[in-house]
């Protein structure tokens, strides 16, 4: 990503979103009241656009990945409050994510991190969309080249004696190696029971011919961006990086793992075709 400039990915991601609000069916896996006013009326053309499932069905799939991995992510915070009581929720990466704007638990606070050129971004978005933000919000900027998480996040007020759900989206295959394990040890260390949802991709040889061509096709788009993907695991590799930073998985679940447990049943086209892209939940030991 341009140092002065906000992700083009977490564009696209916040377009799909918006685009699932107002062209799939009801009931929608994720509903997002301020996902199509945040994006203002310049995308607007573009999220008309739309084409439907049936013609663009990798296009649906990409929109049906990124819904469910939100929809994953909210529903295990909304788990833990109620069974643990989890009063932080910890947003890495997170772009134009409006969770922190619709929070429905007051006793629940926002936990933000964003680039600080992404985050300036988001903070003109939600000033032009008259969407204030509220005290139980925090936005924590972090320029990786110069700071760490771990400073900023206790410089923001964030508890790591706290159990915390973190929403880690759309950002492991942008890493390095090195970078993911700095961030999985910090998660390791929090609280006994936190929990850390993400997103993650398999590498091309451990896929099929087509599914293979699907992944060569984004790696390239992004790639194009300027944000390629770096980072593949399987899940056998996957779950050795999380035990080595205190993380167990919990749920590890495929493109038709997840289309059986948030969209089985729908005739809008919206479903998983592939098992390149893989949603993870994981906990510290409790």
């Amino acid at each position: 990503m341009h140092e002065a400039l906000p992700s083009k990915t977490a564009l696209r991601v916040a377009l799909r979103r918006a685009a699932h609000q107002l062209h799939d069916e009801h009931p929608l896996v994720f509903k997002d009241p301020f996902a199509v006013p945040i994006l203002g009326t310049e995308f607007r053309e573009e999220l008309n656009r739309t084409p439907s499932a049936d013609k663009r069905p990798f296009s649906a799939a990409l929109r049906a990945f990124m819904v469910t991995r939100a929809r994953l992510a909210e529903d295990t915070l909304a788990s833990d409050v109620a069974a643990l009581g989890v009063r932080q929720y910890l947003v890495l990466g997170a772009g134009l994510d409006t969770f922190a704007y619709r929070n429905p638990y007051p006793q629940v606070r926002v936990f933000e991190v964003d680039h600080p050129a992404t985050q300036a971004w988001k903070r003109e978005r939600l000033s032009a969309a008259h969407i204030d933000i509220p005290e139980s919000a925090t936005l924590v900027p972090v320029d990786f080249e110069h700071q760490t998480l771990a400073e900023q996040l206790l410089a923001a007020d964030f508890d790591p004696k706290l159990p915390t759900v973190t929403a880690w989206l759309g950002v492991v295959p942008y890493l390095t190696l090195e970078a993911f394990r700095d961030t999985t040890v910090l998660l390791g260390r929090f609280a006994p029971g936190s929990a850390v949802v993400f997103d993650y991709s398999q590498p091309g040889e451990a896929l099929s011919p087509v599914e293979k061509l699907m992944l060569d096709s984004l790696s390239s788009r992004v790639a194009q961006a300027g944000e390629p993907f770096r980072l593949f695991f399987t899940p056998e590799t996957l779950e050795t990086e999380l035990k080595r930073a205190g993380l167990q998985v919990q749920e590890d679940l495929d493109g038709p793992a997840l289309t059986r447990k948030l969209l089985a049943g729908r005739k809008d086209g919206l479903e998983l075709r592939g098992r390149a892209g893989r949603i993870c939940v994981a906990r510290t030991a409790v």
